[in-house]
């Protein structure tokens, strides 16, 4: 019954395309889809990170491609989570560098298309706790906020410690999200230093609450910390899920692309209409002003840079023991095939 109603409501689409068609002599050719019911995972929507996954989401350009996207929210991006998510979903949104974890744990995963070229990812300290605070050095024997143990928050973390020579076993770290409750715990004094993304870091930098002592939001913040630009948020699934729904993926990144370049031109209000409320966290002014300064590091053309994952990989090395430079192959954890594809019909 389901199959043939689903076969009708497909006449009835397709002889509406076919009627639009004649407005419409441009329409994308679409090659059949595999699978156009897609779940997916995504660590922390509300952050900047999944910017143009919401945007895709929300003007409706995945239905536009024939897809319809289940998108589950897994707040506090653990790597142990969002490794149980990469098994149980379709595809995950989520930190590039877990393609990189998952493969040196045995597991296949590839990024095909990019949302974020810089880290995005800010580090500030509490003048509460910290009043007397003159370098990195003094976060010795302190708590440090992270998303979660193990995330891209932590990685930033971590790095910058490692600058000033101390060790992540130098400090505490605790998981506290990317949301409210980082909010929380920073105000109420249960972190001495907090290592987030937009729009929490922007929030408390604007009351005066914070102040930020690295700051990887823009590219050039991103260099001084890694050396380079560093892929952040990418839509990423496994080698065999790839390799069976070619067409889905495309399908995917055309819907993602189509979002990188609408954030290209939008306007506060564009932005402000159409993200969902919450995200704004009760203030609008506050939510612009941060997604102005992570507007550069949203990728352009969702296109790996060629240093990018090299970089991520030294990143990730240089505090997880368990990643072997000389066993990880990083031709596998991305391709650019499917956003080379959509740069062109969009022109992105």
């Amino acid at each position: 019954m389901n199959h043939f109603h689903h076969n009708r409501r497909a006449l009835v689409s397709a002889l509406a395309l076919a009627s639009s068609a004649v407005v419409v002599p441009t329409l994308w050719a679409q090659a059949r889809l595999e699978k156009s019911k897609i779940s997916l995972a995504v660590e922390g929507k509300s952050s900047f990170h999944h910017l143009p996954l919401t945007i895709a989401e929300q003007r409706g350009f995945f239905g536009a491609e024939g897809l319809e996207v289940d998108i589950s929210d897994l707040t506090g991006d653990s790597p142990a989570a969002l490794s149980t998510a990469s098994a149980s979903f379709d595809v995950v949104s989520g930190a590039y560098e877990q393609t990189i974890s998952l493969q040196s744990r045995g597991r296949q995963f590839q990024a095909f298309v990019l949302q974020g070229r810089a880290a995005q990812i800010a580090m500030g300290i509490s003048p509460k706790a910290l009043p007397a605070y003159q370098s990195v050095l003094d976060l010795k024997g302190k708590k440090i906020g992270v998303s979660a143990l193990g995330s891209s928050s932590d990685m930033v973390a971590s790095m910058i410690l490692a600058r000033a020579g101390l060790t992540p076993q130098d400090v505490s770290f605790i998981g506290v999200g990317t949301g409210g409750g980082a909010v929380n715990a920073f105000r109420a004094g249960h972190i001495d230093a907090l290592s987030n993304v937009d729009p929490v870091m922007t929030m408390l930098e604007q009351k005066g609450e914070i102040r930020i002592i690295a700051d990887t939001r823009t590219l050039k913040g991103s260099v001084d910390v890694f050396g380079g630009p560093v892929p952040a948020g990418c839509l990423y699934a496994s080698a065999e899920f790839i390799q069976r729904n070619p067409n889905t993926v495309q399908a995917l990144t055309y819907a993602i692309i189509r979002a990188l370049k609408w954030l290209q031109t939008a306007g506060p209000g564009d932005i402000i209409k159409t993200v969902p409320p919450a995200y704004l966290m009760g203030d609008r002014a506050l939510y612009l002003s941060a997604f102005n300064k992570v507007r550069g590091a949203i990728s352009p053309d969702g296109l790996m840079a060629d240093e990018g994952p090299r970089i991520s990989v030294m990143a990730l090395a240089s505090f997880d023991s368990s990643i072997k430079l000389d066993k990880i192959d990083l031709s596998k954890t991305y391709t650019n095939a499917f956003a080379r594809k959509a740069k062109a019909r969009f022109q992105a």
